[in-house]
């Protein structure tokens, strides 16, 4: 009873977190423009909204406890393309100590709420 009760407070925890991540999208797509690979074809902020989208569906997914397991795995394929197509690139190209040190913490913390996100999706019965 009690492993239950903390696995659904962290999965509420999660979910809070990914919809500030996604309101924030929403609010002010302008500070995350800028982060938009650019062989993605130019959309202004449709590129943020899509995102903020997702992370807000899959909080609801969460709290909600239905289509949790796509859910899950799909906020894990969306963070993975972040660590492969913004993160690693930005750590690898930054000149900048502190640009190439941001970018590993957003690197790491993405491939950890990813990893967290498959793991509620493999436990899902929903």
């Amino acid at each position: 009873m009690k492993q239950h009760i903390m696995s659904r407070i962290s999965i509420v925890l999660l979910a809070l977190v990914m919809a500030v991540f996604g309101v924030y999208h929403f609010v002010n797509p302008q500070n995350l423009v800028g982060y938009v690979p650019s062989f993605l074809p130019d959309a202004g902020n449709l590129w943020v909204y899509i995102p903020g989208a997702a992370f807000i569906l899959a909080a609801i997914a969460f709290i909600t406890n239905k289509m949790v397991r796509i859910a899950g795995y799909l906020l894990a394929i969306l963070l993975f393309i972040f660590v492969l197509t913004i993160h690693l690139p930005n750590f690898m190209n930054a000149g900048d100590p502190g640009v190439r040190q941001s970018a590993l913490i957003n690197l790491l913390k993405d491939t950890a709420i990813a990893a967290f996100a498959m793991h509620i999706a493999a436990n899902s019965t929903t």
